[in-house]
This record gives structure tokens, C-alpha cells and sequence, in this order.
């Protein structure tokens, strides 16, 4: 009886040292997944913050090249002005980086992407000085990325109506544009909560679609070409541009071939940042993958173009010019803009050699209503953006629409098959933006008109600009002294 009593105390006692064990074990096992499990939590947000950091600094990367196009711009304006009011055109492009920043700031973002309770799908309502911008989930990156867009906007009216307009006209319109007229189109279209916008939910979709305009061929390039369009019409032409027969004089071409080349190319490397870089993000592979086609579909548009401009120029004028060559050239870079990310390379140089002939003839209509515009600004930006936002509703592929917007989006290009909805939103897109601006933009401008505020007097404009109104010239050349 004892040794059986001992037994069993004996076989107790294992069992509990046994269990005792199992259950170290297992508290062991549970501890090394909890830290396991607190390695990967770690790890999947060091991966998140790696890849915000990597979006972010690629934002930069490219609000960079889209401000160093202001370069561009005035290379480019420089160029194609006469050499007697090359410092005056200068001198706006410089400040229209300048007066931009401080406006866009104080209404500019606000009035784009303020998102205020309730929403506004027509204009923002909140962030003004970019109060709570962070708390209301953009960053210091957006802002100035949108900015460098904003400032590109404005360059173009200043080609439009060069060589005759008051300085202090060009800070109105200026300042009106970027803090107000812009931003507006910029909330219907890129902001979350735009009545037009392609980024909303589904439900909320324009037309089931929303308007694709990728990185501006609407937003940005009608808008300044619509507005300079105004300027050209409202302001009048050159004095002597037009002959008593109504015949374009032939002695206001620009006074440096060089510097338009250099504009060119300056614009074009510029573009890289931005139509590629509005994707806003480069980490994952579908990212990368939108972005290099719209590297890709950006070369060709601007290269199709500059070859259909170079054929078109030869056969009207019987030899190859190297101006037509540029424009041409900035002519396929605006119409792929809207595009970019959606279309086929090989669209993308049918849209490029298109919107070559479409520039060309937008010249002769202007010069045959003779409407002046010096750089011929709202025929590339104003007529080849209306049809770089037009052909998206053409040839816009579903494979790449909902790379760049989405999985859920079902709408694409009617050549595809994608029915007639993303092409009439950006028929109603291309309606609205044009007449937005020009009602906006067009009483501005002959208010200013009315107040003797627009242009300047005939003898300082036949003077020339430079010497009238900044004291000096843009080439300080010594004139050789002659023997006595």
C-alpha cells in the first residue's frame, strides 16, 4: 500500500514537472511570436516610411525641372521678342516666379485643394496660407510642386502680349491668374473633391468618368493660352504689325535663333519633370511603370512633331525652318500632356504630329483675324492643349487608365471601345476651361484697357521697352568708332 501511495505521489509529481515544462514552452513559443510579430509591424512601417520618403523626394526631384522650365520660358520669350524689349520680357518672367509665390500661397492653394467642411466641388474653401496644410494630409512637397505648375501658367500670357503691355498690367493679370482663375480650374480637375475630377469615388464620378488631364494640357496650357488669347485680342496688335492691307509685316521676327533653340530644349528637358512626375509617386513597380510610358510617350510627341513641323514649314515656304522646328516641338509636348500616361506610344506620335498641323493652321487664323500674339503662346498652349485633352477621350487605353487612376475605372478611349463618357467629359472639360478663363480673364483686360492701364504709349513702344521703362538695354554692345 505504501509502495503503491509512492507510486502514484511519483507519477504526480512528473506529470506536473511536465506540464510545468510544456507550458515554458509554450509562453517561450508565444514571446518569440509576439517579438516576431513586433519585428514585422516594425518592418512593414519602416517599408511605409520608405516609401513615402521615396515619393516625396522624387516630388521634389521633379518640381525642380518644372521650375527650372521658367528658364525655358525665357530663353525662349527672349528670343522671340525683338532685341529692343528683350530685358522687359525678361524681367516679367522672372516675376512671375516672384509675385507668383507669395499669391499662391496666400489664395492659390486654397482655392485648389482646400478641402473645408463641407466640400466644394466648384472652388476650395480651407488651407489658405497653407494653414493646417499637414494636418489636412498634403505635404510641404505638394504645395510647392503645385506652385511650379502655377508659375508655368502665367509665363504663357506674357508671350502673348509682349512688346507693348504696361508693367503694372502684367502684375495685375499676373497675380489675378495665379491666385484666383487657375486655381479654380486646378480644384474642379486634380482636387479629390472636384465636380469633374477623375480622383473622386466612384459614385461621385462626372458621367461615371471624370475628366482625364493627366498633367495639364487643360489645367495648365488652355488656361494660359485661353488667357493669353484674351490679352492678344483685348490689347491689339503691334503698331506696324499688320500693313494697310491688312498683311502681316515681315519685320517683327525675333532677334536670336539661338536663344529660341536653347528655350527649346531647356522646355523640353523640363517636361520630363512635368509630365512623368505628376504620377506623384515612383515606389512600386506600377508606379515606375506610368511613369517611364510617360517619359516614353513624351519624347515621341515632341519628336513627331518637330519632323511634321519641319515637312509642313518646307512645303509652304519651300525651306526647312529651324524655328518652325521648335515650335513644332512644344507644340507635340503640350498636346501628349493630358495623355501621357494613358495612351500608346504609337498614339503618342500620331497626337504629336497632329497637334504640329494644328498649331500651324491656329497661326494662320490669327494673323488672318489679325489677332498678334508675338510667341504664338495661345495657339500651342490654348488650341494644342484643347487637343491634347480631346484626344485622351479617343485613345485613352483601359489597361492604362486604371494604372494611373485606379483599378475600378471602367472608362477609356472611344477608339478602344470605351464608349462616349470620358470623351464627353472632356469635351464639357475642354467648354469649360475655355470659358471660365476667357470670361474672367477677357473683362480684366479690358477694364485695365478702359483705365489707360494696358498698353503703353506708341513712341515708348516704337523706342522699345527696354530703354522706355528699365533704363538700358538687354546688350551693351559699343557701337565701333569710326575715323575721322
Amino acid at each position: 500500500m505504501t509502495t503503491l501511495m509512492s507510486s502514484g505521489s511519483m507519477e504526480s509529481s512528473v506529470a506536473e514537472e511536465l506540464i510545468g515544462l510544456l507550458c515554458g514552452k509554450f509562453n517561450s513559443s508565444s514571446a518569440i511570436l509576439d517579438a516576431a510579430n513586433v519585428t514585422m509591424d516594425s518592418l512593414l512601417e519602416a517599408d511605409e516610411s520608405l516609401g513615402s520618403s521615396i515619393d516625396g523626394a522624387f516630388i521634389l526631384a521633379n518640381t525642380y525641372l518644372v521650375f527650372f522650365m521658367q528658364a525655358g520660358f525665357a530663353m525662349l520669350c527672349a528670343g522671340s521678342v525683338r532685341s529692343k524689349n528683350c530685358m522687359n520680357i525678361l524681367l516679367k518672367n522672372v516675376l512671375d516666379a516672384c509675385f507668383g509665390a507669395p499669391v499662391f500661397f496666400l489664395f492659390g492653394w486654397g482655392f485648389a485643394y482646400g478641402d473645408g467642411t463641407p466640400d466644394n466641388g466648384f472652388i476650395g474653401n480651407n488651407d489658405f496660407a497653407l494653414v493646417d496644410l499637414v494636418a489636412h494630409g498634403s505635404g510641404w512637397h505638394d504645395f510647392i510642386f503645385q506652385w511650379a505648375f502655377a508659375a508655368a501658367t502665367a509665363t504663357i500670357v506674357s508671350g502673348s502680349v509682349a512688346e507693348r503691355c504696361t508693367f503694372q498690367a502684367y502684375i495685375g493679370y499676373s497675380a489675378f491668374l495665379t491666385g484666383f482663375v487657375y486655381p479654380v480650374i486646378v480644384h474642379w480637375i486634380w482636387s479629390g473633391n472636384g465636380w469633374l475630377t477623375a480622383f473622386a469615388a466612384d459614385e461621385d464620378l462626372f458621367l461615371d468618368s471624370g475628366m482625364i488631364d493627366f498633367a495639364g494640357s487643360g489645367v495648365v496650357h488652355m488656361t494660359g493660352g485661353m488667357a493669353g488669347l484674351m490679352g492678344a485680342l483685348v490689347i491689339g496688335p503691334r503698331s506696324g504689325r499688320f500693313d494697310v492691307d491688312g498683311k502681316p509685316s515681315a519685320n517683327f521676327q525675333g532677334h536670336s535663333v539661338t536663344l529660341v533653340v536653347l528655350g527649346t530644349f531647356m522646355l523640353w528637358f523640363g517636361w520630363y519633370g512635368f509630365n512623368p512626375g505628376s504620377m506623384l509617386a515612383i515606389n512600386g513597380a506600377t508606379n515606375l511603370e506610368v511613369v517611364g510610358r510617360s517619359a516614353v510617350t513624351t519624347t515621341l510627341s515632341g519628336a513627331s512633331a518637330g519632323i511634321g513641323a519641319l515637312f509642313v514649314a518646307k512645303f509652304k515656304n519651300g525651306h526647312w525652318d529651324l524655328s518652325a522646328v521648335c515650335n513644332g516641338v512644344l507644340a507635340g509636348l503640350v498636346g501628349i500632356t493630358a495623355g501621357c500616361s494613358v495612351v500608346e506610344p504609337a498614339a503618342a506620335i500620331l497626337c504629336g504630329f497632329i497637334s504640329s498641323v494644328i498649331f500651324d493652321v491656329a497661326c494662320e487664323v490669327l494673323l488672318k483675324l489679325k489677332i498678334d500674339d508675338p510667341l504664338s503662346a495661345s495657339p500651342m498652349h490654348g488650341f494644342c492643349g484643347m487637343w491634347g485633352v480631346l484626344y485622351v477621350g479617343l485613345m485613352a487605353k483601359e489597361e492604362y487608365v486604371k494604372q494611373a487612376y485606379g483599378d475600378t475605372r471602367g472608362k477609356y478611349g472611344a477608339f478602344y471601345g470605351g464608349g462616349g463618357e470620358l470623351l464627353g467629359c472632356q469635351i464639357v472639360g475642354i467648354i469649360c476651361i475655355a470659358t471660365w478663363t476667357c470670361c474672367l480673364i477677357g473683362p480684366f483686360f479690358y477694364a485695365l484697357k478702359m483705365a489707360g492701364q494696358l498698353r503703353v504709349p506708341k513712341e515708348e513702344e516704337m523706342m522699345g521697352l527696354d530703354v522706355s521703362h528699365h533704363g538700358g538695354s538687354a546688350y551693351n554692345i559699343e557701337q565701333p568708332k569710326h575715323a575721322v
